[in-house]
């Protein structure tokens, strides 16, 4: 099931590898449909790994959920699975040169701002990563003070009277 509410996108999907390059491919046009470019390849890189954490490692099965969120200047990619199991993150001084698995959650960590995992017990869990939005890809927002609608008067509480100041409904109509 696929949601693209216009914040966020939701992907489940059994973490297969003819599955994770589907992934890849929905997670890329969701951030060029945000204009959000720059960000695919580190986006993309971040999303394989973790999926193929699920593939390698989870039980009792592969089921998991990828969901990519746009929250004010941050992109949130995060997988959920159902292996309540919290992933061991090896030293990178540890691993050998030439090994081809152990350095996922390094590179991760390597390409994103931030990132986590968050327990959900019996439920699973949720591994995160966020990376900043380009600058250039956030509308530039000024602020123009006009001097005339700020003049304040010192009014004296007694001088308030209901009289002078009808009630209004909020409500149109």
């Amino acid at each position: 099931m696929i949601s693209h509410p216009s914040r966020h996108c939701t992907v489940e999907l059994q973490a297969l590898p003819s599955r994770i390059g589907q992934v890849r491919r929905i997670l890329s046009a969701q951030l060029r449909y945000w204009h959000l470019d720059p960000l695919i390849d580190r986006a993309v890189l971040g999303v394989t790994e973790l999926l193929t954490n699920v593939h390698r490692h989870a039980q009792p099965d592969k089921t998991c959920t990828v969901k990519i969120e746009l929250v004010l200047d941050r992109l949130m990619v995060s997988v959920h699975d159902h292996d309540p199991r919290l992933p061991v993150v090896a030293d990178i001084k540890d691993t050998e040169p030439l090994a081809t698995c152990g350095r996922g959650l390094a590179m991760v960590a390597a390409v994103s701002e931030s990132w986590g995992v968050r327990p959900e017990g019996e439920s699973g869990k949720v591994v995160w990563f966020t990376l900043p939005t380009p600058s250039a890809s956030r509308p530039q927002r000024r602020t123009v003070l006009d001097k005339t609608a700020f003049r304040f008067t010192e009014v004296r509480a007694e001088s308030l009277r209901p009289e002078h100041a009808p009630a209004r409904s909020a409500v149109a109509g």
